[in-house]
C-alpha cells in the first residue's frame, strides 16, 4: 500500500495543526517520516523532522543534539545496509497544544555486513524489534525515549548479552548521564480506563514481588521478550515477570506513559513505559529461564544499583490480555551489573 494512501485506512485520526498539510494524522505521520528516512535513505530528512536540540533516551545512552540522531542512523546502516524499519503498531496520544505521543513498534530485519558496535560482519541474517516513543509537535520530534532489544542482537550474531555487555565496556566504562526533561508544554498521558490501569498495576505487583497479580491473560497469550523470547499461556508469562525481578530489589517503579487506543476494527491497545530503579541483589541475571544456562555467572558482588528502562506494548481481546510485547535492553542491564562501583 501506497503510504500517501494509509491515512484512508487510520484507525484514530486527529487534527494534526502546524503539521505539514499532508499529514492528516499522527500515524500517517510517523509511518511517511520513517519511511522517506529509512526506506528511502533520506537521512538529512532527519534535520526537517526533528527538532535540535532534541533529547534521545535510550536504557544505555542520552544525546541531545540532532547530529547524534544523524551519526547515529549512519553508523547503524554501515552495519546493517539493508535494515529495514517495519511498522508493526503505532498507538498513538496527545493533542496538538500539549504534545502528540507515537509509541511505534518496529520490527527491522537486516543483515550484519559491516564492521563496528556489534564486531566484525559475520554476514548473518537478523531481526530485532525496538519501540520508539516520540514526542510529536508542529511537525517536528521533540523528545524520544526508544529501547531496542539489543539481547536478540547478541543471540543472532552468535554471542550473549552479557557478553556483548562486557565487550561495550571494554571500550568504554558505562556512563549515562540524567536525560533532560521533556518539553514543559508536553504532559505525558497516563490513563484512567480500567484495562489501561490495572495492567499497569499487575506489572508493578509483579516489580515489588507482592505475589497478588491478578491480571487476566487470556488462555492463549501470545508475548514476546527482550532476546526475542516468545512465550505462551498465563504460567509461561507470569513467570517471566517474576524471574525478571527475582534477583533485583525495586525501591520505584513508576509508569511514564500509559494511552490505550480503541478502533472499530482492531482489539483495545495499550502502550505503557515504565522505569524500576532497583538494588541488584542476586549473583545471576537473566530474562529467561532457559538463556541462563548459556550465560555465565557474574563476578559481581554486593549491592549495586540498576534502573530498567522499558516500553510495552500490549493487545486486549474481550478484556483480557491477547498479546504482549516488551521492550527492554538485556545489555544494557548487564552493563549497569559488570560496572565495577566505586
Amino acid at each position: 500500500m501506497n503510504l500517501a494512501t494509509h491515512v484512508q485506512q487510520a484507525i484514530h485520526c486527529v487534527p494534526m495543526r502546524n503539521f505539514d498539510a499532508e499529514f492528516k494524522s499522527l500515524d500517517h505521520y510517523i509511518r511517511v517520516i520513517t519511511d522517506r528516512i529509512w526506506e528511502g535513505r533520506q537521512i538529512e530528512d532527519i534535520r526537517k523532522y526533528y527538532s535540535d536540540p532534541c533529547v534521545v533516551e535510550t536504557p544505555s545512552s542520552v544525546s541531545t543534539h540532532v547530529q547524534s540522531v544523524i551519526d547515529g542512523t549512519k553508523a547503524t546502516l554501515l552495519m546493517f545496509p539493508d535494515r529495514r524499519l517495519l511498522a508493526e503498531d503505532v498507538i498513538e496520544s496527545g493533542d496538538e497544544h500539549s504534545g502528540f505521543l507515537s509509541s511505534h513498534r518496529i520490527i527491522s530485519p537486516m543483515t550484519h555486513l559491516g564492521d563496528g558496535t556489534f564486531g566484525k560482519p559475520t554476514g548473518r541474517k537478523i531481526h530485532v524489534r525496538t519501540i520508539a516513543d516520540c514526542v510529536c509537535k508542529d511537525n517536528r520530534i521533540t523528545h524520544e525515549w526508544l529501547v531496542r532489544d539489543q539481547a536478540a542482537i547478541a543471540l543472532q550474531l552468535g554471542s550473549t548479552p552479557q557478553a556483548l555487555a562486557q565487550r561495550w565496556l571494554n571500550q568504554q566504562a558505562w556512563s549515562k548521564p540524567q536525560a533532560p526533561a521533556a518539553p514543559s508544554d508536553y504532559h505525558s498521558h497516563l490513563s484512567s480506563e480500567s484495562m489501561a490501569v490495572g495492567y499497569a498495576l499487575a506489572i508493578e505487583d509483579f516489580a515489588y514481588q507482592r505475589g497478588r497479580a491478578a491480571l487476566a491473560y487470556d488462555d492463549a497469550v501470545h508475548h514476546i521478550g527482550p532476546g526475542a523470547v516468545t512465550r505462551f499461556g498465563h504460567d509461561e508469562v507470569a513467570q517471566f515477570w517474576q524471574h525478571l525481578f527475582s534477583g533485583l530489589k525495586v525501591s520505584q517503579f513508576k509508569i511514564e506513559h500509559l494511552a490505550l487506543q480503541r478502533g472499530e476494527e482492531r482489539n483495545a491497545r495499550v502502550a505503557m513505559r515504565w522505569r524500576a530503579q532497583c538494588e541488584y541483589v542476586s549473583d545471576v541475571f537473566s530474562c529467561d529461564l532457559s538463556s541462563q544456562l548459556n550465560t555465565a555467572r557474574s563476578d559481581a558482588s554486593g549491592k549495586k544499583p540498576i534502573e530498567l528502562m522499558g516500553i510495552n506494548h500490549i493487545e486486549f481481546f474481550r478484556g483480557r490480555v491477547l498479546r504482549e510485547w516488551v521492550l527492554l535492553d538485556e545489555v544494557a542491564i548487564w552493563m549497569q551489573i559488570l560496572t565495577t562501583q566505586t
